[in-house]
């Protein structure tokens, strides 16, 4: 089945006890088990039903079996929101004394938890520059290694081959943020990675109304990383945004493809600009990741980062100006956003770990929506002229 037919098709289907074609929204805390044996039962993990809503829900139940069959996964998992996502599978796989490892830049909210929480566990964090570092220099005690296909936000590619030759080496489980491309163009699970994670508030979702995390892989990791994240973090998604989620899911193709489209356009105008410093885009075959992605996705993203000599005065000028781009953190509205990453996205990073990861004060994050691409094109112009 194609994977535009999937959105539509996967999953739980119409809900069987009132053939609704559409998933109810199940708004209950809790749910009966009938006798005192069903319910030792239940808890037990000897028959199947729900419990409590922290544990499960129908509602959520079906957006983890279309997201299972879209990722090709044994299962999945929602949560609350992509960092209970990060730290859900970090406090379920690695324990005191390990070592964890991730590839320079990650999202800054994830670098922080890893850098200032999960090191105060006990847990040696070391980071690498590239794909090329991480297989020449892993240390041989590394158990994880967490990396993003592209990364957030200067956009640099990682290689999955590489990372998967660096973790052969120790043993290490893999995972992959694939926000940025959503399994529409890369499913890391078909490719021999551990485990794939999103920021489903992203483009999963696509609309900027919701918060929520998503994790999938095979059963045996996938049944500890659940257990952790809603028995222990208590951070499930509640049913009002698994439908809403569920409903993003729905146009996640169309959506994407007027997002490449449009990306592939803005960057194309902004590389022949005579007031950008430097276009970063993986699309453009002058990026040093456009070969991988060539070769490996076929496709390049929506998202698109820019540099303008000046730091953050200028930045915040050009920013400013803009008119159809609205300011604000996150990506994949439908909508095109902008940011300056370094005193927002990455503020919580440390400067010097910030400039070693090319988080600098002159890089803007621009994610490019589904509007057409010529109105961006002229918005930006004129920002720049201003």
């Amino acid at each position: 089945m194609k994977f535009k037919t999937q959105l539509l098709h996967s999953g739980a289907g119409a809900d069987t006890q009132t053939g609704a074609l559409t998933t109810p929204i199940y708004q209950s805390s809790t749910f009966t088990y009938g006798t005192a044996a069903q319910g030792k039962a239940r808890f037990a993990g000897e028959q199947p039903g729900f419990i409590y809503s922290r544990m499960g829900n129908p509602t959520v139940q079906a957006l983890e079996q279309q997201l299972a069959a879209l990722e090709g996964a044994d299962e999945a998992l929602v949560v609350a929101s992509g960092m209970a996502a990060v730290s859900s599978i970090f406090y379920a796989l690695v324990s005191a004394g390990d070592e964890v490892a991730f590839i320079d830049p990650v999202y800054g909210g994830t670098a922080a938890f890893l850098i200032n929480t999960l090191s105060r566990a006990g847990i040696k964090v070391s980071r690498y520059l590239s794909d090329d570092d991480l297989v020449a220099n892993i240390n041989p005690g590394t158990k994880l290694v967490l990396f993003e296909p592209i990364t957030n936000p200067n956009l640099k590619v990682s290689d999955y081959r590489k990372v998967k030759a660096a973790a052969a080496k120790t043993g290490a489980i893999t995972v992959c943020d694939n926000t940025f491309l959503t399994p529409y163009l890369f499913k890391p699970l078909a490719h021999g990675i551990d485990l794939v994670m999103h920021s489903g508030t992203k483009y999963l979702s696509g609309h900027g109304d919701i918060i929520a995390g998503v994790v999938a892989g095979r059963s045996e990791l996938m049944q500890q990383v659940r257990t952790i994240a809603l028995k222990h973090i208590g951070a499930p998604i509640g049913p009002q945004e698994a439908y809403l989620l569920q409903r993003g899911l729905r146009t996640l193709a169309l959506r994407m493809d007027a997002h490449l489209a449009g990306a592939a356009k803005v960057a194309g105008f902004l590389a022949q600009h005579p007031l950008v410093a430097k276009v970063i885009y993986p699309g453009l075959t002058s990026d040093a990741g456009y070969p991988v992605l060539a070769e490996t996705v076929g496709a390049f993203g929506g998202m698109v980062s820019i540099e303008l000599a000046g730091g953050f005065n200028r930045a915040a000028r050009f920013l400013d100006q803009l008119q159809l781009f609205t300011q604000a953190v996150s990506l994949g509205d439908l909508e095109s956003l902008a940011c300056h990453p370094a005193s927002t996205t990455h503020a919580a990073m440390d400067a010097s770990s910030r400039l070693a990861a090319g988080v600098t004060d002159d890089l803007i994050r621009l994610s490019i929506g589904v509007e057409d691409p010529a109105d961006l094109i002229a918005d930006l112009q004129q920002a720049l002229q201003a």
